[in-house]
């Protein structure tokens, strides 16, 4: 990536830059509101349909988790996992790389994870996001999802069981 938040010097092509930039971080946005909003057409709006998301991110016992493949099952799964939870999201730090009808974007996301009848049992994850997108017409959507655990505090078991 680029150590410059612009590649672009004309001021038409810095408004799409900026415009693009604004859309493909905004599907990093639908998808974790999504979840916390328990809203399945926001979060399935996030993806492309042949989309991939691979997560390495703690399971309790330092093992990689599944790499799932296909909007409906990426959201079903994800969506499953955080049933018994009371969730919040907050992305920071986005870098984001367009080319043409294609993109990368990396972000921390700091994932709070409370059993719903039991706040006491809780776990704080802070994951490293690499996401490759696409263009869908007006909107960018992801194809490709890396979740990273950077760090993690509380109980790993009160997310993954």
């Amino acid at each position: 990536m680029s150590d410059h938040a612009l590649s672009a010097k004309d001021p038409a092509d810095i408004i799409g830059e900026l415009k693009d930039r604004a859309e493909v971080t905004d599907a990093l946005y639908r998808f974790t509101l999504g979840l916390d909003l328990r809203d399945r057409e926001l979060a399935a709006s996030a993806f492309a349909a042949d989309a991939e998301l691979e997560s390495r991110a703690t399971t309790g016992k330092g093992e990689p988790g599944p790499v799932m493949t296909g909007r409906d099952t990426i959201v079903e799964t994800v969506l499953a996992t955080i049933a018994r939870l009371d969730t919040t999201h907050v992305v920071t730090n986005p870098r984001i790389q367009v080319n043409g009808d294609a993109a990368r974007l990396t972000a921390i996301v700091e994932a709070q994870h409370l059993l719903t009848a039991d706040h006491s049992r809780n776990a704080l994850m802070k994951n490293r996001y690499t996401v490759a997108l696409c263009r869908d017409g007006e909107r960018w959507v992801m194809r490709r999802v890396r979740v990273e655990t950077v760090w993690h505090a509380g109980d790993p078991a009160a997310v993954f069981g």
